[in-house]
């Protein structure tokens, strides 16, 4: 099942015609053909809504931009890159059009004080990204990219809060979410968005958005919206417990479609997965923790010989196309 979550602060503010948009990453999994991004910035004036509307914008199975510094509210220059991508443009073209064609209004008229990131993926499936930082976007700036994602902020506290991003992105195992939550929390630490530094915060508002390949793009595999926080409220880590909850919602509906049979279990244990899952490997460990096995899966069951294992507990980690899950069997 799709989820649809939101964090909903009842704060009102006024919305503000433009607003500077700080740290953000927009990335691909060429595996699952998931499409994510992930931001936070020291804004006020956008209330329970965030910025999530404000600078991002994700094409399911296509790719996605981020837009932000100096953007117009509505963001138009979003909105074009986005028809430039549907219309088969590819990033460092869209880019391009975007400097040619600022649409921005009268105020800031002008490229050079954009900020943008783009990922997506071409009619072959491969990823591209590009970027651009305008030389009027605020100190610190920087857009930097990978073969699969593109990190960018502006008035950062220096060049570590790009560099922690990669760092997590890059060094984090598992799903796209699991890769850009990890993102987000190198960035999570006082003045990340140097305006918030005397907050002790990172910023004031943070999102997480992923959709996979054959989402609605208005009903996203993952919706996780941080409205505007009080001074001194981490909105990162706020971010960070809705994720967590729901991954315990993801892997209790996970669990209901795998089969350990029977349990416990003296010689053969069964292990069979719903087709719809897209079973890849299991990995087996005992009480301790110690991995003890593990197996690529290419059929809907297996059938395990146990009868050398010793009596007690033991914990199978399924991996699947649609996240993973932890369930335990006993050796009698």
């Amino acid at each position: 099942m799709k989820k649809l979550l939101f964090l909903l602060w009842l704060i009102s503010f006024y919305l503000p015609s433009q607003a500077q948009d700080t740290f953000s990453i927009i990335a691909v999994d060429p595996s699952t053909g998931e499409i994510g991004s992930a931001g936070a910035s020291c804004v006020t004036g956008v209330g329970p809504s965030g910025i999530i509307d404000i600078i991002t914008k994700i094409i399911p199975g296509r790719g996605g931009v981020n837009s932000q510094a100096y953007v117009c509210i509505p963001n138009v220059n979003l909105n074009n890159a986005i028809d430039q991508m549907e219309n088969g443009a590819s990033p460092s073209e869209i880019i391009d059009y975007l400097l040619n064609n600022d649409a921005c209004g009268s105020q800031n008229f002008d490229p050079q004080f954009r900020q943008y990131g783009i990922a997506d993926f071409d009619t072959n499936g491969d990823p591209r990204t590009a970027g651009f930082t305008g030389n009027m976007a605020d100190d610190y700036k920087e857009d930097r990219q990978g073969a699969t994602y593109s990190v960018q902020g502006n008035i950062l506290l220096d060049a570590s809060v790009i560099d922690n991003m990669e760092d997590n992105f890059n060094n984090t195992t598992g799903t796209l979410a699991d890769k850009l939550m990890a993102a987000m929390q190198g960035a999570n630490f006082a003045g990340a968005d140097s305006r918030c530094l005397a907050d002790g915060t990172s910023s004031t508002t943070a999102y997480l958005l992923v959709y996979r390949p054959d989402d609605d793009p208005s009903d996203p595999y993952l919706r996780l919206n941080v409205g505007q926080q009080p001074p001194g409220t981490e909105p990162i880590d706020i971010l960070q417990d809705l994720y967590n909850n729901f991954l315990s919602t993801e892997s209790f509906e996970l669990q209901q479609q795998i089969q350990l049979y029977p349990n416990p279990a003296s010689n053969i244990l069964n292990l069979s997965v719903a087709p719809s899952l897209g079973w890849n490997s299991f990995e087996i460990f005992t009480l301790e923790g110690k991995k003890i096995y593990s197996q690529s899966v290419v059929k809907e069951s297996v059938s395990m010989d146990i009868s050398s294992y010793s009596e007690g507990m033991y914990f199978i980690t399924f991996q699947t196309q649609k996240g993973n899950t932890t369930l335990k069997f006993i050796k009698n």
